[in-house]
């Protein structure tokens, strides 16, 4: 496993503060949050998706959002989440390196916010 940081990544080379910090993984709040809190879990070695982490590093990710997720109710006490991340260019993702989003939600934030993730196809939010 290749463990070496690749240039030009910014999640390689890092320099915000991380609001959480393990062996496999750290978190920094979103430099372009959608909400208050909206906060990256990314994985310390570099691979472009999720699924190429192996499954510690693939555990480590998912106890960091709970960790993360935990802190941000502690402190800003949200409504609710919209937790996930994107795979390839063609689903959005702009940093080909593996990270997940956890982003509070607010009631009001949306006029409408029922089927969540939906909404990331335009028209396809609402069920029916």
């Amino acid at each position: 496993m290749d463990d070496s940081p690749v240039d030009g990544c910014v999640f390689c080379h890092n320099t915000r503060e991380r609001v959480f910090d393990s062996a496999r993984v750290y978190a920094i709040a979103d430099a372009f949050p959608v909400s208050p809190g909206h906060t990256l879990v990314i994985s310390k070695r570099h691979v472009p998706s999720y699924f190429e982490l192996d499954e510690a590093e693939q555990r480590e990710m998912w106890a960091a959002v709970a960790t993360v997720q935990r802190e941000l109710s502690r402190r800003l006490l949200p409504g609710g989440f919209n937790v996930g991340f994107n795979v390839g260019a063609v689903a959005g993702q702009t940093i080909m390196h593996a990270h997940i989003h956890v982003i509070p939600r607010f009631h009001g934030d949306m006029e409408d916010p029922r089927g969540g993730v939906r909404g990331v196809i335009p028209g396809k939010q609402k069920y029916g």
